[in-house]
């Protein structure tokens, strides 16, 4: 029997992607209705229209229905894949631009920018899980691909609800480690260790054989270059960081540099008008080249792999975000982390790993207290938790959170209720 898939956000331009991944994965996820839903009827009738083009080129055997109705998407769905922007890319502009006026770095998932982040998305997607819980197919799964995905999975996990995050990190740096071995992407395992968007890759297996040693003995400037950090600081740190970690490691240079001005959120505004406008195009039948440009590479393959594999049991592993368990052991169980995990019917199935190094460790546990008092202070709508939560937070701080967290919280006023009720 053929499934039902909803896409919470279809209308986003991340969602030719992710036709392609289902597409192309027919065989092993026999999707009969393919859901988009959206808030925005423009942005979805016109992502829509290349969606069914594509799908037409592809031949794709299943239906692919638009929806502004919550309910009616979610109705007797298998997999809810969520991947809302709530407030769009104009809040996402506040989250990088208002921090840096604290002197504190503004981006969209860390800092107080992914704080901001979170408080308006959690009770969100929460709302929907509620939703799916009463109203989709026995057991039916939610991926969520929204960030803060380490905030957003915790909320859900900790709700009860059958749930896996998911962020295309990881799969973003197999490939590139792929291409650079000269191998496909399937001989190459990472050892990824750590939180949403503070991750570290200390082992490179290629057939099984670690090649992180050598990598970082021949080539560590490479890895320098491909995550934004100093070559010295990779060898000192004998793993490759995420792009993510320089917010952490290098605080002061990333503030500097938003201090000109230019900001991540503006590029993507203006790709994205790009996009809409190719889209709009009904001669269109493929995804445009310009959607690397927009970020999320290989999300499609990571979405569509995890999901496959949540139907048909493959038992592969994948990187994503889900409960602790005891696989890393300086965190408690109930912490989601993000590590490798083993995929089946059941669900995700932690690999253990060896206790992280004290310079990972101590960074590590810092940001998990942190996100454990932002998902309290979007639930509970609570300033004195968010404040907690701002003063937890290592690239914050006391000196600037409560005057920032008022800043924040005004500015982001339509959407936290629960802050002024």
């Amino acid at each position: 029997m053929g499934l039902k898939l909803a896409v919470v956000g279809g209308g986003s331009t991340y969602t030719p992607e992710l036709i392609e991944g289902i597409a192309l994965r027919a065989a092993r996820l026999p999707v009969d209705e393919l859901v988009l839903l959206d808030i925005d009827p423009e942005r979805l009738e016109i992502v829509g229209g290349l969606a069914q083009r594509m799908l037409k080129r592809l031949e794709w055997p299943g239906t692919l229905t638009l929806s502004g109705d919550t309910d009616a998407a979610i109705d007797g769905a298998s997999f809810v894949l969520i991947q809302l922007r709530v407030g769009g890319q104009a809040a996402r502009l506040v989250d990088e631009t208002l921090p840096p006026r604290f002197g504190t770095i503004g981006q969209e998932t860390t800092g107080a920018g992914g704080f901001a982040k979170a408080l308006r998305t959690v009770p969100i997607v929460l709302d929907i899980a509620e939703r799916v819980g009463k109203r989709a197919a026995p057991g039916a799964w939610i991926v969520d691909f929204t960030n803060p995905v380490g905030i957003v999975s915790q909320a859900l996990l900790d709700e009860g609800h059958r749930a896996i995050g998911l962020c295309n990190v990881a799969i973003n740096i197999q490939r590139n480690l792929a291409e650079h071995f000269g191998v496909t992407p399937d001989r190459v395992e990472l050892e990824h260790v750590g939180l949403n968007h503070l991750s570290w890759e200390r082992a490179v297996r290629v057939d099984g054989v670690d090649r992180l040693h050598e990598l970082l003995g021949a080539d560590p400037g490479w890895i320098a270059e491909h995550v934004g950090l100093p070559v010295e600081l990779v060898c000192a740190l004998g793993a490759i960081p995420s792009y993510y970690l320089r917010y952490y490691y290098e605080t002061a240079r990333v503030v500097e540099e938003q201090r000109s001005g230019h900001t991540r959120a503006q590029d993507v505004i203006d790709i994205e008008a790009r996009l809409l406008e190719l889209y709009r195009d009904e001669t269109l039948a493929e995804k445009p080249a310009l959607l690397a440009d927009r970020g999320g590479a290989f999300y499609s393959e990571a979405a569509a792999q995890l999901i496959a594999s949540l139907h048909d049991g493959a038992g592969d592993l994948q990187v994503v975000d889900v409960r602790n368990d005891g696989a890393l052991p300086d965190l408690p169980d109930a912490a989601v982390v993000e590590i490798p995990a083993r995929i089946d019917r059941s669900g995700a199935h932690p690999t253990a790993l060896r206790p992280l190094a004290p310079e990972m460790r101590g960074l590590v546990q810092a940001v998990k207290a942190y996100e454990e008092l932002a998902v309290a202070a979007a639930i509970s709508g609570d300033r004195r938790t968010a404040l907690r939560a701002m003063v937890a937070n290592p690239i914050v701080g006391w000196h600037v959170a409560e005057p920032l967290l008022d800043a924040l919280l005004e500015a982001n006023r339509p959407y936290l209720p629960r802050f002024f009720d």
